[in-house]
């Protein structure tokens, strides 16, 4: 069993919630009133305990806000509230950094890093190189931290060899999020870095105004393949999506389905624990964030 304890909570992120609740089960009643009413539903359409991630469980919460803990604590069926993080270093197995406020991860995850503790930091990990590699240099072993929008993961993101097929080779791709820049086009970039697999390297990006917090940034890769990131800010909605163009075709994507998703990031991190194998490779990292750094300049 995989002790891990869980760190939140940032404005508009119920990931607190959601992880924990892949790794515990859940009280519906308490879930309910979490103040993310998509988590409760999609939770509400797995069949339990069977749902659960197995030999696993959320075991310490700790939050900046004592009433926070207590109803991530009830939600998700955790036995223990700590008052400060560093109380569950020497109890845990493994840190879910569940924030996305970047600009407080590498202040949060330090303590953690330095005690060998493997971390997964919520996306995005940092806004810029700097800030990335400040996190690495505490890293005390490879593969000890560990980092993913977990889009990256989404089945009804991937390429099929169907879908290979009938657009042949990629020529550009066009992905759009909804909200802001800094916080969501790491579930865009992700996922189409891994679906450009055997890319050449990023060549040049160049950046598109874009107002309300938004942003986009166009990238040419040395091959000739490009695409171009948009985040919309804060007062345009739009489903999370993906055109991609070939030269025989093309097809759409549209990101549905947050639970699996989750669940298979929870359990790529749970993996690299037991196998002691890089997850989340730098060089990777690196890219993804280079790009939001463009973005975000």
């Amino acid at each position: 069993m995989i002790r891990l304890g869980v760190i939140g909570i940032s404005d508009g992120n119920g990931h607190p919630y959601s992880w924990s609740a892949i790794c515990n089960g859940y009280s519906p009643v308490d879930m309910a009133v979490c103040g993310f009413p998509v988590i409760p539903e999609y939770l509400s359409e797995q069949i339990w305990p069977e749902a659960r991630l197995p030999d696993v469980e959320v075991s310490h919460v700790w939050t900046q806000d004592p009433a926070s803990s207590i109803k991530i604590a009830r939600a998700a069926l955790i036995s223990n509230i700590v008052d400060i993080p560093e109380e569950m270093i020497g109890k845990v197995d493994g840190l879910l950094l569940a924030r996305d406020d970047a600009e407080n991860h590498l202040k949060i995850a330090a303590p953690f890093l330095k005690a060998g503790v493997p971390v997964y930091i919520d996306k995005p990990i940092a806004l810029n190189i700097d800030a990335l590699d400040a996190i690495y240099d505490l890293q005390q072993y490879e593969g000890q931290i560990f980092t993913c929008s977990a889009l990256r993961f989404a089945e009804e993101l991937q390429l099929t060899p169907e879908l290979k097929n009938r657009i042949g080779k990629i020529k550009h791709v066009e992905a759009v999020t909804p909200k802001s820049w800094k916080k969501y086009a790491v579930h865009i970039i992700e996922p189409v870095l891994k679906m450009l697999k055997g890319r050449a390297e990023l060549n040049s990006q160049l950046i598109d105004g874009f107002g309300n917090n938004g942003g986009s940034v166009f990238v040419q890769f040395e091959g000739g393949i490009s695409a171009r990131f948009t985040a919309l800010g804060s007062e345009a909605m739009a489903p999370l999506s993906f055109r991609v163009f070939g030269d025989e075709g093309w097809v759409d994507l549209f990101f549905s389905d947050a639970f699996t998703a989750f669940k298979k990031s929870l359990n790529e991190f749970l993996d690299g624990i037991r196998t002691s194998c890089v997850k989340s490779p730098y060089n990777f990292n690196k890219e993804v964030v280079s790009i939001i750094e463009r973005g975000a300049s």
